[in-house]
């Protein structure tokens, strides 16, 4: 099974979070105020592993500062 690539500005993914779109994170990213690691990492390819995608999926409340390994960013806040 062949993955379908896109681009996004000079990034390859292959896979993308449906709440990417809406995600304070990608606001971020687009600020310059966080590293494209973590839109690469997780958003763009293995979302499912992230915990703001997983509590968005339960419902349940999480800053916009949360990163998508759980942590909080207070520079973000």
């Amino acid at each position: 099974m062949q993955r379908e690539e896109k681009k996004r500005g000079n990034m390859t993914y292959t896979k993308t979070c449906k709440w990417f779109d809406v995600c304070p994170l990608n606001k971020f990213y687009e600020q310059g105020k966080l590293d494209k690691k973590w839109i690469e990492d997780y958003c763009l390819n293995h979302y499912l592993k992230c915990a703001r995608y997983q509590m968005e999926d339960e419902g349940i409340y999480h800053p916009d500062n949360m990163m998508p390994d759980g942590s909080i960013d207070k520079r973000l806040g």
